[in-house]
C-alpha cells in the first residue's frame, strides 16, 4: 500500500527549529543500536518530556516477534523509568527510504497515554532531508481511554 501524505505536511531539515532537529538527530543516532537480526528494520525514536529531557530509544526484535518492542515504546519506557510521564514531542526514523515509518497502532495509543495535549510528531527517512511534521491527534483521533 502507497501513502499518500500531503505535501504541506512535509518540511525542509535545514529549515526546522534547532530543538527539533536535536530531537532528529538522537533518534537517528540511537537508530543504529536497533536489534534487529530478523527483519534489519531498524527503528530509532527520541522523545522530549516537558520539562525538556531527552530520552532515546530503538526497536529490540526477539525470535518470537510478538516480545518485539518499538522504539518508540523504549523511549517513552526509559523516561517513565527515570519519573518523567509528560511527553511534549517526539521523532522516529525508520528503515524505509520511500516512505515515511509512522509509529504502529500500539506505539500511537501508548504515545498518547503520556501527553494531556496534541504533541508534534516529527517523522523522517533515513536520510532526513524531508521531514513529515504531524501530530498524535492526526495519528490517533480517537485513542482508548477506560473509563474508571
Amino acid at each position: 500500500m502507497n501513502q499518500v501524505i500531503s505535501e504541506d505536511l512535509i518540511f525542509s531539515y535545514d529549515g526546522l527549529e534547532p530543538d527539533v532537529k536535536e530531537l532528529i538527530d538522537a533518534a537517528i543516532k540511537t537508530r543504529k543500536n536497533a536489534y534487529t537480526p530478523y527483519s534489519n528494520f531498524k527503528v530509532g525514536s527520541a522523545l522530549r518530556t516537558t520539562t525538556g529531557e531527552i530520552f532515546t530509544g530503538c526497536n529490540v526484535e526477539n525470535a518470537a516477534y510478538s516480545p518485539t518492542v518499538c522504539a518508540e515504546r523504549t523511549a517513552i519506557c526509559k523516561a517513565v523509568s527515570e519519573g518523567y510521564r509528560e511527553i511534549a514531542a517526539i521523532a522516529v526514523i525508520g528503515f524505509q527510504e520511500h516512505s515515511f515509518t509512522t509509529p504502529c497502532g500500539v506505539c500511537r495509543q501508548f504515545i498518547s497515554e503520556f501527553c494531556h495535549t496534541d504533541i508534534p510528531v516529527y517523522v523522517t527517512k533515513p536520510v532526513p532531508d524531508r521531514v513529515l511534521v504531524t501530530s498524535i491527534y492526526k495519528l490517533l483521533p480517537i485513542n482508548f481511554v477506560p473509563v474508571l
